[in-house]
Protein backbone atom coordinates (compact mmCIF):
# COMPACT_ATOMS: atom_id res chain seq x y z
CA UNK A 1 0.00 0.00 0.00
CA UNK A 2 3.13 2.52 0.92
CA UNK A 3 4.67 1.90 -2.46
CA UNK A 4 1.42 2.65 -4.16
CA UNK A 5 0.82 5.64 -2.45
CA UNK A 6 4.45 6.59 -3.26
CA UNK A 7 3.92 5.80 -7.15
CA UNK A 8 0.37 7.78 -6.82
CA UNK A 9 1.87 11.09 -5.47
CA UNK A 10 4.30 11.25 -8.00
CA UNK A 11 2.11 10.46 -11.07
CA UNK A 12 -0.21 13.57 -9.23
CA UNK A 13 2.88 15.73 -9.25
CA UNK A 14 4.56 14.82 -13.33
CA UNK A 15 0.12 15.02 -14.36
CA UNK A 16 -0.06 18.87 -12.51
CA UNK A 17 2.65 19.72 -14.37
CA UNK A 18 1.90 18.52 -17.68
CA UNK A 19 -1.65 20.57 -16.97
CA UNK A 20 -0.51 23.35 -15.71
CA UNK A 21 2.12 23.89 -18.98
CA UNK A 22 -0.54 22.76 -21.09
CA UNK A 23 -3.14 25.25 -19.88
CA UNK A 24 -3.25 29.32 -19.06
CA UNK A 25 -4.60 31.42 -16.30
CA UNK A 26 -8.55 31.55 -17.13
CA UNK A 27 -10.84 34.57 -16.42
CA UNK A 28 -13.97 33.32 -14.57
CA UNK A 29 -16.30 36.14 -15.96
CA UNK A 30 -18.41 35.58 -13.15
CA UNK A 31 -16.00 35.37 -10.33
CA UNK A 32 -16.10 38.59 -8.23
CA UNK A 33 -12.97 40.07 -6.64
CA UNK A 34 -12.30 40.08 -3.00
CA UNK A 35 -9.87 41.12 -0.28
CA UNK A 36 -6.33 40.26 -0.85
CA UNK A 37 -6.90 38.85 -4.70
CA UNK A 38 -3.87 39.86 -7.07
CA UNK A 39 -5.49 41.62 -10.29
CA UNK A 40 -3.68 42.41 -13.30
CA UNK A 41 -4.68 45.68 -14.74
CA UNK A 42 -3.25 46.99 -18.71
CA UNK A 43 -4.05 49.96 -20.63
CA UNK A 44 -2.78 50.10 -23.82
CA UNK A 45 -2.68 54.30 -24.03
CA UNK A 46 -0.93 54.48 -20.74
CA UNK A 47 1.87 51.67 -19.67
CA UNK A 48 2.45 53.55 -16.30
CA UNK A 49 -1.11 51.78 -15.68
CA UNK A 50 0.25 48.27 -16.01
CA UNK A 51 1.43 45.77 -13.64
CA UNK A 52 -0.21 43.74 -11.08
CA UNK A 53 -1.94 44.74 -7.66
CA UNK A 54 -3.18 43.29 -4.99
CA UNK A 55 -6.39 44.46 -3.06
CA UNK A 56 -6.34 46.06 0.25
CA UNK A 57 -8.44 45.25 3.09
CA UNK A 58 -10.52 47.61 2.25
CA UNK A 59 -11.56 46.14 -1.13
CA UNK A 60 -9.46 49.24 -3.15
CA UNK A 61 -6.50 49.16 -5.79
CA UNK A 62 -4.09 52.46 -6.45
CA UNK A 63 -3.55 53.12 -9.82
CA UNK A 64 -1.22 56.08 -11.17
CA UNK A 65 -3.78 59.13 -12.26
CA UNK A 66 -6.60 58.21 -10.76
CA UNK A 67 -5.22 57.17 -7.04
CA UNK A 68 -7.81 54.31 -5.16
CA UNK A 69 -10.65 52.34 -6.94
CA UNK A 70 -12.62 49.98 -4.91
CA UNK A 71 -13.11 46.30 -6.86
CA UNK A 72 -14.18 44.33 -4.59
CA UNK A 73 -17.41 42.62 -5.26
CA UNK A 74 -16.97 43.57 -9.10
CA UNK A 75 -16.09 41.00 -11.69
CA UNK A 76 -13.37 41.80 -13.94
CA UNK A 77 -15.34 43.20 -16.44
CA UNK A 78 -16.74 45.52 -14.40
CA UNK A 79 -13.84 46.06 -12.48
CA UNK A 80 -12.29 47.35 -16.27
CA UNK A 81 -15.67 49.50 -16.89
CA UNK A 82 -15.03 51.28 -13.56
CA UNK A 83 -11.37 52.13 -14.46
CA UNK A 84 -12.33 53.26 -18.30
CA UNK A 85 -14.67 55.76 -16.79
CA UNK A 86 -12.27 57.18 -14.42
CA UNK A 87 -9.39 57.58 -16.85
CA UNK A 88 -11.69 59.12 -19.67
CA UNK A 89 -13.77 61.27 -17.20
CA UNK A 90 -10.29 63.17 -16.70
CA UNK A 91 -7.43 62.16 -18.42
CA UNK A 92 -8.13 59.87 -21.55
CA UNK A 93 -10.23 60.34 -24.76
CA UNK A 94 -10.35 56.69 -24.66
CA UNK A 95 -9.10 54.21 -22.55
CA UNK A 96 -8.74 50.33 -23.50
CA UNK A 97 -8.98 48.39 -20.18
CA UNK A 98 -8.09 44.52 -19.21
CA UNK A 99 -8.75 43.87 -15.56
CA UNK A 100 -7.42 39.95 -14.56
CA UNK A 101 -7.49 37.93 -11.48
CA UNK A 102 -3.86 36.60 -11.08
CA UNK A 103 -4.12 35.03 -7.68
CA UNK A 104 -7.36 34.26 -5.92
CA UNK A 105 -6.78 34.67 -2.26
CA UNK A 106 -10.04 35.76 -0.96
CA UNK A 107 -12.08 32.72 -1.46
CA UNK A 108 -9.38 29.73 -1.05
CA UNK A 109 -9.28 26.40 -2.16
CA UNK A 110 -10.30 23.64 0.73
CA UNK A 111 -8.68 20.56 0.59
CA UNK A 112 -9.91 17.80 3.29
CA UNK A 113 -9.16 14.22 4.11
CA UNK A 114 -6.79 11.49 2.97
CA UNK A 115 -4.39 14.25 1.63
CA UNK A 116 -0.81 14.88 3.27
CA UNK A 117 -1.05 18.84 3.09
CA UNK A 118 -5.05 19.41 3.80
CA UNK A 119 -5.84 22.40 4.41
CA UNK A 120 -6.29 26.20 2.22
CA UNK A 121 -4.79 26.65 -1.06
CA UNK A 122 -4.51 30.08 -2.54
CA UNK A 123 -4.11 29.40 -6.07
CA UNK A 124 -3.61 31.53 -9.29
CA UNK A 125 -4.86 31.09 -12.74
CA UNK A 126 -6.62 28.26 -13.55
CA UNK A 127 -6.05 24.83 -11.63
CA UNK A 128 -7.54 21.60 -12.41
CA UNK A 129 -8.37 19.04 -9.92
CA UNK A 130 -4.75 17.25 -10.59
CA UNK A 131 -3.08 20.36 -9.70
CA UNK A 132 -4.97 20.93 -6.62
CA UNK A 133 -4.43 17.29 -5.45
CA UNK A 134 -0.43 17.73 -6.16
CA UNK A 135 -0.90 20.81 -3.89
CA UNK A 136 -1.99 19.45 -1.11
CA UNK A 137 0.86 17.09 -0.96
CA UNK A 138 -0.86 14.37 -2.71
CA UNK A 139 -3.07 11.90 -1.59
CA UNK A 140 -2.33 9.83 1.33
CA UNK A 141 -2.12 5.93 2.10
CA UNK A 142 -5.80 5.90 3.48
CA UNK A 143 -7.38 7.48 0.56
CA UNK A 144 -10.17 5.67 -1.12
CA UNK A 145 -11.10 5.47 -4.29
CA UNK A 146 -13.19 8.70 -4.78
CA UNK A 147 -12.95 12.26 -4.51
CA UNK A 148 -15.69 14.79 -4.16
CA UNK A 149 -16.09 18.36 -5.33
CA UNK A 150 -18.24 20.42 -4.07
CA UNK A 151 -18.43 23.89 -5.64
CA UNK A 152 -20.46 26.33 -3.50
CA UNK A 153 -21.64 29.65 -5.42
CA UNK A 154 -22.15 33.32 -4.65
CA UNK A 155 -25.87 32.52 -3.90
CA UNK A 156 -24.80 30.22 -1.30
CA UNK A 157 -26.45 26.91 -3.56
CA UNK A 158 -23.71 24.11 -3.71
CA UNK A 159 -23.53 21.29 -6.10
CA UNK A 160 -21.54 17.83 -5.48
CA UNK A 161 -18.92 15.95 -8.50
CA UNK A 162 -18.03 12.71 -7.61
CA UNK A 163 -14.73 11.84 -8.90
CA UNK A 164 -13.53 8.09 -9.57
CA UNK A 165 -9.90 8.13 -8.31
CA UNK A 166 -9.23 5.13 -10.34
CA UNK A 167 -10.52 7.52 -13.87
CA UNK A 168 -8.43 9.89 -13.17
CA UNK A 169 -5.21 8.67 -11.76
CA UNK A 170 -5.18 4.98 -13.40
CA UNK A 171 -6.87 5.53 -16.48
CA UNK A 172 -5.92 9.41 -17.17
CA UNK A 173 -9.37 9.91 -18.35
CA UNK A 174 -8.92 13.95 -19.09
CA UNK A 175 -12.53 14.34 -18.76
CA UNK A 176 -12.00 13.72 -14.60
CA UNK A 177 -9.42 16.53 -14.69
CA UNK A 178 -12.31 18.84 -13.94
CA UNK A 179 -11.30 22.51 -13.30
CA UNK A 180 -11.59 23.96 -10.22
CA UNK A 181 -12.83 27.44 -8.94
CA UNK A 182 -12.19 29.83 -6.08
CA UNK A 183 -13.97 28.26 -2.42
CA UNK A 184 -14.30 24.54 -3.99
CA UNK A 185 -14.12 22.61 -1.50
CA UNK A 186 -12.06 19.35 -2.58
CA UNK A 187 -13.02 16.14 0.06
CA UNK A 188 -10.55 13.24 -0.29
CA UNK A 189 -12.74 10.48 1.97
CA UNK A 190 -10.64 8.88 4.45
CA UNK A 191 -11.35 4.77 4.66
CA UNK A 192 -11.24 3.15 7.63
CA UNK A 193 -11.40 -0.95 8.58
CA UNK A 194 -14.28 -2.52 8.09
CA UNK A 195 -14.37 -5.84 10.22
CA UNK A 196 -16.63 -9.22 9.20
CA UNK A 197 -16.97 -12.53 10.52
CA UNK A 198 -17.13 -15.65 8.17
CA UNK A 199 -17.78 -18.77 10.62
CA UNK A 200 -18.46 -22.51 10.12
CA UNK A 201 -17.80 -24.92 6.82
CA UNK A 202 -15.59 -22.21 5.02
CA UNK A 203 -11.66 -22.98 4.67
CA UNK A 204 -10.29 -20.23 6.24
CA UNK A 205 -12.80 -19.46 8.96
CA UNK A 206 -12.57 -16.00 11.32
CA UNK A 207 -12.33 -11.99 10.72
CA UNK A 208 -12.01 -10.47 7.19
CA UNK A 209 -10.62 -7.16 7.16
CA UNK A 210 -11.92 -4.91 4.37
CA UNK A 211 -11.51 -1.10 3.30
CA UNK A 212 -14.20 0.97 4.38
CA UNK A 213 -14.52 2.27 0.31
CA UNK A 214 -14.91 -1.29 -0.91
CA UNK A 215 -18.28 -3.18 -1.76
CA UNK A 216 -18.35 -6.32 0.72
CA UNK A 217 -20.75 -8.40 0.20
CA UNK A 218 -21.65 -11.90 1.15
CA UNK A 219 -20.20 -13.74 -1.59
CA UNK A 220 -16.64 -11.67 -1.57
CA UNK A 221 -16.50 -12.30 2.40
CA UNK A 222 -16.99 -15.97 1.49
CA UNK A 223 -14.35 -15.84 -1.29
CA UNK A 224 -12.05 -13.91 1.06
CA UNK A 225 -12.56 -17.03 3.42
CA UNK A 226 -11.38 -19.74 0.91
CA UNK A 227 -15.03 -20.39 -0.36
CA UNK A 228 -17.42 -23.10 0.81
CA UNK A 229 -16.19 -26.13 2.05
CA UNK A 230 -17.66 -29.74 0.42
CA UNK A 231 -20.50 -30.21 3.54
CA UNK A 232 -21.19 -26.23 3.58
CA UNK A 233 -24.77 -25.76 3.28
CA UNK A 234 -26.25 -23.41 0.72
CA UNK A 235 -28.15 -21.52 3.09
CA UNK A 236 -26.30 -18.89 4.50
CA UNK A 237 -26.81 -17.33 7.85
CA UNK A 238 -25.97 -13.60 8.39
CA UNK A 239 -26.38 -11.98 11.52
CA UNK A 240 -26.40 -8.08 11.59
CA UNK A 241 -24.26 -5.60 13.90
CA UNK A 242 -26.48 -2.86 13.05
CA UNK A 243 -29.93 -3.67 10.80
CA UNK A 244 -30.92 -0.94 9.29
CA UNK A 245 -34.72 -2.70 9.02
CA UNK A 246 -34.65 -4.37 12.47
CA UNK A 247 -33.48 -8.03 11.51
CA UNK A 248 -31.05 -8.89 13.27
CA UNK A 249 -30.79 -12.27 11.39
CA UNK A 250 -31.44 -12.79 7.60
CA UNK A 251 -30.56 -16.15 5.72
CA UNK A 252 -29.59 -16.00 1.64
CA UNK A 253 -29.62 -18.63 -0.52
CA UNK A 254 -25.74 -19.13 -1.88
CA UNK A 255 -26.97 -20.69 -5.45
CA UNK A 256 -29.53 -18.60 -6.09
CA UNK A 257 -27.43 -15.17 -5.35
CA UNK A 258 -24.32 -17.09 -7.90
CA UNK A 259 -27.47 -17.51 -10.56
CA UNK A 260 -28.56 -13.69 -10.36
CA UNK A 261 -31.85 -15.27 -8.72
CA UNK A 262 -30.74 -13.20 -5.37
CA UNK A 263 -29.06 -10.10 -4.62
CA UNK A 264 -25.72 -10.46 -2.96
CA UNK A 265 -26.41 -8.96 0.65
CA UNK A 266 -24.21 -5.91 1.48
CA UNK A 267 -22.36 -6.32 4.74
CA UNK A 268 -21.82 -3.79 7.31
CA UNK A 269 -19.31 -3.19 10.26
CA UNK A 270 -19.44 -6.58 12.63
CA UNK A 271 -22.05 -8.66 10.47
CA UNK A 272 -21.10 -12.50 11.19
CA UNK A 273 -21.81 -15.18 8.14
CA UNK A 274 -22.49 -18.38 9.77
CA UNK A 275 -22.27 -21.40 7.14
CA UNK A 276 -23.88 -24.33 8.71
CA UNK A 277 -22.87 -27.85 8.08
CA UNK A 278 -25.33 -29.87 5.62
CA UNK A 279 -26.94 -33.14 6.08
CA UNK A 280 -27.56 -34.19 2.90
Amino acid sequence: MKKIAVHLTILLVVCAGLARAQGSPGRDATYRIGARDLISVRVDEDEKLNGDRRVSESGTINLPLIGDVQVTGKTAGEAEQVIKRLLEEKYMQRASVAVQVVEFRSRPIAVIGAVKSPGNLGFSGRWTLLEVLAAAGGLAESHGNVVYVLRRADSGLSDQVTIDLDDLLVRGDSRVNIPIFPNDLINVPVTVEITVYCLGEVSKPGALAFKSSERITVLTAIAHAGGLTDRASKKILVKRASPSDGRTEVTVDYNKIIAGKEPDLELRQGDVIVVKESFF
